[in-house]
């Protein structure tokens, strides 16, 4: 009995691996926001999250319909192909490409700030915090050009680790500094702070809600993607929403509002770290005055460590994220091809990560937090528009597409047609944003600005160049290994690694196993693609490196073998193999025993398929490691 399948990407991410990945961007935001929104904001801070956390959730609702529409990473790049053409495709892109830059930079800025406030003063400032960001850019893009192989365990358990302590921090200040009475006198309406700064906040403060754009690019690696990219969404909107509401009423309880020498209004949570203040570190900040008597020594050099680690993750995040977007610019012939390039030994876009980290270090340089914060807000606020319009435009222009998820707030029209209420307003808030930011700071208006006009140049030229028009949807043909996709149920699977040698054994092993019944001969080979390449980007060696192991395979065991290719992150591939053979009803599994390394016999990938065995496994080792054969497990109901 045989099936034609299908392989690709494989659906792996679940409800709380994508919540926790996306929660770790979304969550790491409150590390520099809470200082750049107090500067402005001063007593009002906690409001304007409020504000901030409600157009968030607009924002949320239109990604979470049109990514469970289009389960395929682009964010608000994707949903403008398909609700208008390519031209708007590679402006939301290219709005994108400037959160990413700017997220690489502010992360890494904020980085020497905690560390220098737990143990060198002169990191909190410059040319300290300056030297340390680069060294970090600097350091990240070579670990991403060589192939960041990132645990998703450790990110998830780090995500995971910061949610519970930014409780931790809401709980232990509410019980001592939280004062309703301190946040009523932090307040003076129109004068501390001022209308204008109030409303210059609220830009400012979306900063700390981005990173949404985090789940529609995991989307094509979710499983079941029509539930859970909404439901993972949705509580990134709890949490952020929880957090941000009420760490920023403790902060402003430990350090109010107070009035200085000149007659100023200023709180130390917005004041640079050369007048005292924190504006560079306020979550260390607000612990530092917690008072926690012989836990408070503790507390900061935890949370402060633990707030550095997170920046740096996040800043890794920004330039996977670049790489990610401008290979799939590539692709779309949005970019010159050149940008896109693979490196032949690492199979990730140099060319792309080294350009756009030279930008995030410029970006660095000047040394200003405040602009690194209004053109981030300059840069998400364009991308969030252009989703809501996209998701508008969709409700209208294709009233019959099958819609897995429907945000809240709906006006129902003749003829199928609806508008969701959720993506209007949002639109028009996110619009007002970008309209504020953009009005009240000349030096953001004239990058972000310039940024468009850079791309709006460089788009045109290279598509006429290509013979291509501006608005027509084109991708580059990307080409793969012709390899056998008709499997026998209940076959033998042969699971390898395409970086390593031809287990010759391993393959004798099947062989011995399939002929009692007579049995076909599967040949699982998975290629490890590093977390700072798209999960469908070509890998000529390793791809060239997979066919010639089934070849060898299908030389070896004569006609009743088959075999396929499939892409996998780092990790994933014991999941792959039990998934694969619960699939082809497999009556064992046939693995060669890897080479020793660290501490465990096995490895990570096969002790996950011996945990998760949906039938028996057989491990063949060389004789250079021990005996011929070794059997891990007992046989199955599945086996047959």
């Amino acid at each position: 009995m045989a099936e034609r399948r299908l392989h690709g990407l494989q659906r792996v991410l679940g409800v709380n691996a994508l919540f926790s990945t996306a929660y770790g961007n979304v969550g790491s935001s409150i590390y520099y926001a809470l200082g750049l929104v107090a500067s402005f904001a001063l007593g009002l801070t906690p409001v304007v999250f409020v504000l901030t956390g409600f157009i968030f959730y607009l924002t949320a609702s239109t990604y979470a319909e049109a990514t469970a529409m289009y389960p395929e990473a682009g964010g608000s790049s994707s949903f403008a192909r398909h609700a208008f053409n390519e031209f708007w495709s590679f402006f939301a892109a290219w709005a994108q490409m400037l959160n990413y830059v700017i997220t690489i930079a502010i992360s890494a800025f904020f980085v020497p700030h905690y560390i220098g406030g737990l143990f060198w003063d002169a990191l909190r400032h410059g040319p300290g915090d300056i030297i340390f960001a680069i060294g970090v850019i600097v350091f990240l893009s070579v670990v991403n050009v060589r192939g960041v192989k990132e645990s998703a365990g450790v990110n998830i358990g780090l995500a995971v680790v910061d949610f519970m302590t930014q409780l931790l921090l809401v709980a232990v200040g509410i019980f001592l500094v939280f004062s309703p009475n301190t946040l009523i006198d932090n307040v003076q309406f129109g004068i501390a702070p001022t209308w204008k700064d109030f409303f210059i906040a609220i830009p400012v403060g979306m900063i700390a809600y981005t990173g949404i754009e985090t789940i529609s690019n995991m989307a094509e690696e979710a499983k079941d993607e029509e539930k859970t990219i909404p439901a993972a969404i949705n509580r990134v909107v709890i949490a952020v929403f929880a957090i941000y509401a009420l760490l920023p009423m403790v902060a402003l309880s430990a350090l109010p509002v107070t009035q200085n020498a000149d007659g100023k209004y200023v709180t130390q949570l917005g004041l640079p770290e050369s007048q005292g203040g924190f504006a560079g570190d306020p979550v260390l900040g607000v612990v530092k005055h917690f008072n926690l008597g012989f836990l408070q020594a503790p507390a900061q050099l935890y949370v402060g460590v633990l707030a550095a680690t997170i920046l740096f993750i996040a800043s890794n995040a920004g330039i996977i994220g670049v790489s990610r977007l401008v290979y799939s610019m590539g692709i779309h012939r949005q970019v010159p091809d050149r940008l896109r390039q693979l490196h032949p030994r690492y199979g990730t876009p140099y060319i792309g990560i080294a350009i756009f980290g030279v930008i995030a270090c410029l970006a660095v340089i000047p040394g200003k937090a405040d602009f690194l914060g209004n053109i981030y807000a300059f840069g998400a606020m364009l991308s969030f528009t252009i989703a809501h319009l996209a998701v508008v435009k969709l409700r209208l222009a294709k009233p019959d597409a099958r819609r897995p998820w429907r945000g809240p707030g709906n006006i129902e029209l003749s003829g199928g047609r609806s508008i969701p209420l959720f993506a209007v307003f949002g639109g028009l808030f996110t619009a007002l944003a970008f309209g504020v930011v953009t009005a009240l700071h000349v030096d953001v208006a004239l990058a972000g600005l310039g940024w468009l006009a850079l791309g709006c140049a460089i788009y045109p030229v290279y598509r006429r160049r290509q013979g291509l028009d501006l608005t027509t949807t084109t991708k580059v043909a990307i080409q793969r290994p012709v390899l056998e996709h008709e499997a026998e149920y209940e076959s033998v699977l042969v699971a390898l690694d395409a970086n390593q040698p031809y287990p010759k054994g391993a393959v004798a092993a099947a062989a011995k196993v399939a002929a009692r019944r007579r049995r076909g001969i599967h040949i699982l080979v998975w290629i490890a693609v590093p977390q700072s390449s798209p999960i469908g980007a070509a890998l000529p060696e390793a791809e060239a490196a997979a066919a010639t192991l089934i070849e060898q395979a299908r030389l070896q065991g004569g006609r009743r073998v088959t075999g396929h290719v499939d892409k996998v992150r780092p990790g994933q591939a014991g999941r792959l193999i039990v998934q694969e053979a619960r699939t082809l009803r497999a009556q064992a599994i046939v693995m060669p025993l890897p080479p020793r390394s660290g501490g465990s016999l096995f490895g990570k990938t096969l002790e996950t398929v011996l945990t998760e065995r949906p039938c028996r496994v057989i491990i063949q080792s060389d004789p250079s490691n021990g005996p011929g054969l070794r059997r891990a497990a007992a046989t199955t109901a599945a086996a047959g």
